[in-house]
């Protein structure tokens, strides 16, 4: 009696994962297909990256600031708090900076683009658009797709900036750390791998982010109620993916790599 609710909760989670790779299949397809909808792109890309972008700041500044204040009371043990430019550097650009903004912009962003689909799903849009001759998916996820790919670079890259900062003005006000020997060490620490991992992260999480929000929304059921339940399922699944993917690269980064 026990096996037949395994199996179908199995064949359900297979089920998912083939609609997922599908929508991910087609949504690249579009890429390359005419109509370019690159005024949805651009839409997209200020709703998205300028729309995230306070919390991002926010985030990275705090993160860079506490990391120096947990770093320097330890590298102070054994002389070596003139380091803490160096590790805060290191660890923002290799790790917290892409893990972080990326979950910034899932909590922000994939729960409204599942709400923004669910809502159009229930509601019938997307079968009034199917019959006027436009792919709903072309149309609606592949622009979100290419603007969250390309904004989460950069948030990232303004995560890490601001993160670097953070940990440089808590260095210079609660240490008193020589602001040139904090920047020297912080720039002069990363190498080719970090600058991989650093940029090569937030384009894949940008890729989950945005097919997990968009999927969710498509697969929303039961009207407003199910909206909302496809909302707070695509920041879980968004966020938990992020965190898993962030160990699989920095794997695969380190195996080939060798750093």
């Amino acid at each position: 009696m026990d096996a037949l609710p395994v199996s179908g909760w199995i064949k359900d989670q297979l089920q998912a994962l083939q609609d997922f790779v599908l929508l991910l299949a087609q949504a690249f397809s579009n890429i390359f297909r005419r109509p370019f909808y690159y005024d949805d792109v651009l839409l997209q890309m200020d709703t998205i990256g300028f729309g995230s972008l306070p919390i991002v700041i926010l985030t990275g500044f705090f993160t860079g600031a506490v990391m120096a204040l947990q770093l320097s009371s330890t590298l102070a043990q054994y002389g070596q708090i003139e380091r803490t430019g160096e590790l805060v550097s290191i660890s923002l650009v290799r790790e917290l900076g892409p893990v972080l903004s990326s979950l910034m912009v899932a909590g922000r962003n994939a729960s409204g683009m599942a709400s923004e689909l669910g809502s159009m799903l229930v509601t019938e849009q997307l079968d009034a658009m199917r019959a006027l001759g436009t792919d709903p998916l072309k149309k609606l996820v592949t622009p979100r797709l290419l603007a969250t790919m390309i904004m989460n670079f950069f948030l990232t890259i303004v995560a890490d900036l601001c993160g670097i900062f953070g940990g440089y003005v808590y260095s210079a006000l609660a240490i008193g750390l020589d602001s040139r020997q904090f920047w020297s060490s912080a720039f002069y620490a990363l190498d080719f791998h970090d600058l991989v991992q650093g940029l090569t992260k937030p384009v894949i999480f940008g890729i989950i982010v945005a097919l997990v929000g968009c999927y969710y929304g498509l697969k929303a059921r039961g009207g407003t109620q199910g909206v909302g339940r496809a909302t707070t399922q695509s920041v879980v699944a968004a966020s938990l993916l992020v965190i898993m993917s962030d160990f699989v690269i920095s794997r695969a980064v380190i195996t080939f790599l060798g750093k």
